[in-house]
């Protein structure tokens, strides 16, 4: 009575003690070569003190501009956004491929109903002047097949399908990065052209009544006409300012409708120099910050799929397992299908043995290491280029804060000259030159304090964005790995 049982046991048995630990190399972290901290932080101010005492900032790192408009144009590009819907759809299917991965663990099981008719020939030699005419068959059941995953090949499979699924995802957190930060950066651009467009405007007000007086002097005869001319020269030049002005801000308006997903996007005019100015990172910012951006996840993960690669091309080179099994009916007769005597059931365990396959395997593990160390030199790009990134943010986000100031000087300066310039003038003591001299320092100054400021803000989008969207420096110790390190493979058989 005990026999079939046994029987049925002794394969399952078997495939659990056949299975072992994963062949090939298993995935390890190596020791952080970047500098330890960012030894270019600008200058602590009071904005810096301030982060410093409170350093975790809003994960929505925009939300600092204190725009209204931003905050509905960045929400609608995570909604909207081409790129990042396709990002999506590509999670979606490395998730489905994850999920296929790790059903492969599992045994497969299947339905299976069958039913024939069988008119034998006489020639048959089974046939004898008896046989019944036609043969009839009747048959229903489960089968079961299983591969005992002796090497590790299933496993290390699922190690990769689920190192994809998550490059997938931090794919996606880096084209969502990358369109906020793209969505800001042209946001504030349209905002200094705003605020270049009114000082084109007061501007060209102003050369308008320049004109109107130098054309009352001439009359008078009190000036040359050549003062006439030249103050419809300078009108006229004001004027091609204000419409390449408005050009790119059309320009710039249509971009935001692209990446906001909204065609017919129309924004209202507003001024960068209303815009608040983001608080500057504290001093000792940690490098290992970087560690947290999604595309260097990404491509980390992509080195934890191709190392988990290498193991399942060298679990070729060894006998594959498969456990099958089947339990059912069978009967001559429909209605004798399901009564006693009609069961049926079988077990099995086979093996399939590489014996020559003039180096294909080996080939194919080649093919994996070499992926590997491709993989391995990606991630270490990433690192690099997002310890450049930030360095670069940070030194132009001094930088600019310093010719921020100077440029509040200069406007001062070139402001106070243009004013003098017309008294000058009006009281004949010199030439309309040197009103048109005047004005042109003036709007050119006034043009580059707020080309400035954009640069300025600019930079800080950008050090949001190298950083993977902010700094929590009181976190810091917590999230990164013991000793400061990054993470490597560990290319040891």
């Amino acid at each position: 009575m005990l026999r079939r049982p046994l029987l049925t046991l002794t394969p399952l048995a078997l495939s659990l003690l056949l299975s072992g630990c994963a062949v090939g190399p298993d995935y390890l972290r190596a020791e952080n070569w970047l500098p330890s901290l960012f030894r270019d932080t600008p200058t602590a101010t009071a904005s810096a003190t301030e982060s410093a005492a409170n350093p975790a900032l809003n994960a929505a790192w925009w939300t600092l501009f204190n725009d209204a408009t931003l905050n509905e144009l960045i929400a609608a590009a995570q909604e909207k956004n081409a790129d990042l819907r396709s990002a999506v759809a590509r999670l979606d299917q490395a998730d489905a491929a994850a999920r296929e991965a790790g059903a492969s663990l599992f045994p497969s099981i299947d339905g299976q109903a069958g039913a024939s008719r069988v008119s034998p020939s006489e020639k048959t030699a089974t046939w004898t002047p008896n046989t019944p005419d036609p043969l009839r068959a009747h048959s229903a059941g489960l089968s079961l097949s299983y591969e005992i995953d002796v090497w590790g090949r299933v496993r290390r499979m699922n190690e990769a399908a689920r190192a994809n699924l998550l490059a997938s995802q931090y794919g996606r957190d880096a084209i969502r990065l990358s369109i906020t930060g793209l969505v800001a950066g042209t946001y504030l651009n349209l905002r200094a052209l705003d605020a270049q467009l009114a000082v084109s405007e007061i501007s060209l007000q102003s050369r308008q009544e320049s004109a109107e007086l130098v054309k009352t002097r001439v009359a008078a005869g009190l000036v040359s006409p050549l003062d006439e001319y030249q103050a419809d020269s300078a009108l006229a030049a004001i004027k091609v300012q204000y419409a390449d002005l408005q050009r790119a801000r059309a320009l710039a308006e249509h971009q935001l409708a692209l990446l906001t997903g909204q065609p017919d996007l129309r924004i209202a005019a507003g001024d960068l120099r209303q815009l608040p100015q983001p608080p500057q990172p504290p001093a000792g910012l940690p490098a290992d910050l970087i560690e947290a951006r999604p595309d260097v996840r990404q491509a980390e993960q992509q080195l934890i799929a191709a190392n988990a690669n290498i193991g399942v091309a060298k679990a070729a080179y060894y006998p594959k397992f498969s456990l099958t099994g089947g339990l059912g009916r069978e009967s001559k007769d429909l209605s004798d299908l399901f009564s006693s005597g009609a069961g049926t059931w079988s077990a099995g365990l086979s093996l399939l043995m590489p014996i020559l396959d003039f180096g294909r395997t080996s080939a194919r593990v080649d093919q994996a290491k070499a992926l590997n160390e491709q993989s391995l030199i990606a991630w270490q790009k990433a690192l690099e280029t997002a310890y450049k990134e930030v360095r670069d943010a940070l030194v132009s986000l001094d930088s600019n804060s310093t010719a921020e100031e100077a440029q509040t000087v200069r406007v001062e300066s070139t402001q106070k000259a243009l004013d003098l310039a017309k008294l000058r003038y009006e009281a004949g003591y010199s030439g309309y030159l040197e009103v048109l001299d005047a004005q042109r320092s003036a709007n050119e100054a006034q043009l580059a304090a707020i080309a400035t400021r954009q640069a300025r803000l600019t930079a800080a989008v950008d050090l949001f964005k190298a950083l993977g969207g902010g700094w929590k420096p009181e976190a810091t110790s917590a999230t990164s790995p013991p000793g400061n390190t990054l993470a490597a493979a560990d290319s040891k058989e």
